[in-house]
């Protein structure tokens, strides 16, 4: 009885020890909470900013803070803020693409947070706020993102003062980092391992002492202003994983060898003064997967190692002026080309000499710019298996014979099309199928024949079709009115005859702004039913985007970034045929010349407020120009030569203030010259070929009526003028007596009104 007691008492004593130790063992793992004064500083710093979407363009952004409540106890659960699991010290704070919009000054309560170790403020808005002294405050930070948030100013001393930190990034603001400057900044963070200063302005040369960056992993210094020597041990970093030097212009250097061991990933120096030749050694860089040496000042053949290079994506090889013309230096001969990267996804060559057949990359491409070279022969069918490509520019060569027809294959991964300047020949395939994503396309100056495709209305995504200076025979392609997003569409320089008639519905053509129907035979009267419905060029246009380009993603291992590929057109410009590299988005266009319209010119034109050039010339207009057109407020360039047109040249039109161009030649226009504003710098060529015009600049005198028409007739001033008209034209009629009589006649008849009319402006005036 006794040894089960004992041993009952044994056992309860050995279950009430393990559920002391589970319990403590528990409580071992329970997170502390956030500190109240470091949750109070948090929820400070949410209320001190304006929660913007504007402030944050990513896709992935959202308000990071709306999470931040008072009434939870513990802001270590709150969105982008991380804690010490020990101390519940807030140690991290991530609060990158957060829409927020403000300021920050030395006073934040951000500063109170002297725990932080890493603080991410990247893609906000802090509207050009300078970075505050108080960063010295955070003296235990080891990471530093302030990447694209509207600072600006010089980049204070004090940053110089946080001794942990190994990454640093105050890229894409409007800094400065000249007092203290870049060898400052080397001489403090000797165990930087990223350091990216993207559009920071430096405006020095690179200390050599940054060669010493022995920890350095990842080194951004686009455009910043460097100039001088490059110092050439910096590509033998032993740890050197991305290097970007681009776009500083007058950063001279050479790229020296390279060592085995490197660990060379990404390799950017385009836009700079480097010189010499790419050394051999780079085909030994098996990590190398991206290499932008563009538009530099290097000599001598492209290295044949770069076809060792079997993890290249990207490469750019465009203004690099190869000494031989082919494609010799990636040892392959036969026909067709074939590229040897089988990971390539950017690869430009563009802007060279390169001769012989269009070398085909492999299927893995998504961009490929070949522009600007001398390359012949056809467009092999092989180019329609590069099932991914997005972009393909093989405009300005010399390729012939006839298009794929498998081109339309492309099209549901294509976004970029651009044939230009060639000797292509033929009809043009039916390059859309449904769901096609072309955004631009562009089949100028060639020598295509036959219809526009009706497959065209399948590219409901297209912004820019651009198919002028070819042979093309069709009327006018109204059925492209229902593509919502066409903003561009050239058809100049063709074969296009017939009438262009009136829309089908009030809803066609919603987004087009720069329209180029030059040099067709097309006949009929202006499309005013068009003009009354083109939206776009009724407005003026201001707009976020400078350019139109099709902006496209790049990223591989170590690296990622943004590029662009910026759309193009030729258009007469102020009589003078203009090739716009980039299509601003705030141009707004209309060239009708060179065909067989006629009729009047439509008063509702001058609803078209938003347009900068309109061209009317060598077409069969007749009668006068409306005065309407004062309302085109915007105009910049106005030309009516080569027509019939008759009447005056309205004098409204001086209150075109923006008109740098007017031509009127070679019509059949009376009366004086309107004077005033721009109207005053128009040379006698703007008017010749009008012999019923006169005053300055023609030597034609107008006598005492060259002053009638330097400022519209206000309401009295035509109320006189009737009077005197008509007098004069019944004396002419009838006889001077007579007209006499007559005109007594008139005058006392109108008298009384007139003497009303005389007091009634006076008593207006008065009021």
């Amino acid at each position: 009885m006794g040894l089960s007691i004992s041993l009952f008492m044994l056992m309860h004593l050995l279950a009430l020890l393990s559920l002391y130790n589970l319990m403590f063992a528990s409580s071992s793992f329970v997170q502390p909470l956030c500190h109240d004064d470091e949750s109070f500083a948090l929820l400070q710093f949410k209320e001190s900013f304006i929660i913007n979407q504007s402030a944050s363009y990513e896709a992935s952004a959202y308000p990071k803070v709306s999470s931040w409540k008072l009434e939870s106890d513990d802001c270590c659960s709150w969105d982008g803020v991380g804690c010490d699991k020990d101390t519940g010290h807030v140690i991290s704070l991530d609060l990158s693409s957060s829409w927020l919009y403000g300021s920050i000054n030395s006073s934040s309560s951000l500063f109170r947070l002297v725990n932080l170790q890493r603080l991410n403020l990247s893609f906000n808005d802090f509207n050009q706020s300078g970075i505050p002294d108080g960063i010295r405050q955070l003296s235990n930070l080891t990471y530093l993102d302030l990447c694209n948030s509207g600072f600006a100013g010089q980049i204070p001393a004090e940053i110089l003062q946080l001794s942990k930190l190994v990454y640093l990034d105050l890229g894409l603001n409007s800094l400065k980092l000249q007092n203290p400057g870049l060898q400052s900044l080397v001489e403090k963070f000797p165990n930087m391992e990223e350091l990216y200063l993207t559009q920071v302005d430096i405006s020095s040369t690179v200390p050599n002492n940054m060669a010493n960056l022995t920890s350095l992993t990842s080194l951004y210094l686009r455009e910043c202003g460097l100039h001088g020597e490059f110092p050439a041990g910096i590509f033998q970093l032993p740890n050197l994983e991305v290097l970007s030097v681009r776009y500083n212009a007058d950063l001279t250097g050479y790229v020296p060898e390279f060592n085995r061991s490197s660990p060379l990933k990404v390799l950017m120096v385009a836009g700079t003064s480097f010189y010499g030749e790419l050394p051999d050694s780079i085909g030994d860089l098996k990590l190398l997967n991206s290499i932008d040496v563009s538009d530099c000042n290097f000599s001598g053949p492209v290295p044949s190692s770069l076809g060792n290079l079997t993890e290249l994506i990207y490469l750019d090889l465009s203004a690099y002026n190869f000494k031989s013309g082919t494609l010799d230096w990636i040892g392959f001969h036969q026909l067709p080309v074939i590229l040897p990267w089988t990971n390539l996804q950017y690869l430009d060559l563009s802007n060279n000499k390169l001769q012989g057949s269009l070398p085909i990359p492999s299927p893995s491409i998504l961009t490929y710019l070949v522009s600007n070279n001398t390359l012949t022969g056809e467009i092999p069918q092989m180019i329609c298996n590069l099932s991914s490509l997005v972009a393909l520019d093989l405009s300005s060569n010399n390729l012939s014979g006839m298009l794929p027809n498998c081109l339309g294959n492309l099209s549901f991964s294509l976004s970029i099309l651009n044939l230009r300047r060639n000797n292509f020949h033929g009809n043009i395939p039916q390059i859309c199928k449904k769901g096609s994503k072309l955004k631009m396309i562009d089949f100028s100056r060639n020598q295509l024949q036959g219809w526009i495709p009706r497959s065209l209305v399948n590219c409901t995504m297209l912004e820019t079709l651009v198919i002028g200076n070819n042979q093309l025979n069709d009327s006018f392609p109204a059925w492209l009115g229902v593509l919502p997003e066409l903003e561009v569409l050239i058809l100049r320089y063709n074969q296009l005859q017939g009438v262009i008639g009136k829309p089908e519905s009030n809803f066609v053509f919603p987004n087009l702004h720069i329209v180029d129907f030059s040099y067709n035979n097309i006949t009929g009267k202006l499309p005013f039913e068009y003009f009354r419905i083109w939206k776009a060029m009724q407005i003026i246009v201001k707009h976020g985007q400078m350019y139109m380009q099709e902006n496209m993603n790049f990223i591989v291992p170590k690296y990622s970034g943004k590029y662009h590929y910026s759309y193009s057109m030729t258009f007469t410009n102020r009589g003078i045929e203009i090739a716009y590299e980039r299509i601003p988005y705030i141009f707004i266009a209309m060239d009708l010349s060179s065909n067989k319209f006629e009729g009047e010119i439509p008063v509702l034109m001058g609803d078209l407020k938003g347009i900068q050039l309109l061209n009317l010339s060598n077409n069969l207009l007749t009668g006068s120009i409306p005065s309407s057109l004062e309302k085109l407020t915007a105009l910049e360039s106005l030309d009516l030569s080569q027509n019939k047109l008759s009447g005056e040249i309205p004098p409204q039109l001086t209150q075109l203030t923006f008109l740098a161009f007017f031509n009127v030649s070679n019509n059949h226009l009376i009366g004086p010259i309107p004077h005033g504003f721009q109207f005053d710098t128009f040379q006698d060529k703007s008017f010749d070929g009008n012999p019923g015009l006169c005053g300055s600049p023609l030597p034609k005198k107008c006598g005492n009526f060259e002053d009638s028409l330097h400022t519209p007739l206000n309401q009295d001033s035509k109320l006189l003028s009737e009077f005197g008209w008509k007098v004069v034209v019944i004396g002419y009629g009838c006889g001077f007596i007579i007209g006499v009589i007559i005109g007594q006649i008139v005058i006392a008849r109108k008298y009384k009104w007139f003497i009303y009319l005389h007091y009634a402006v006076q008593h207006h005036i008065g009021r």
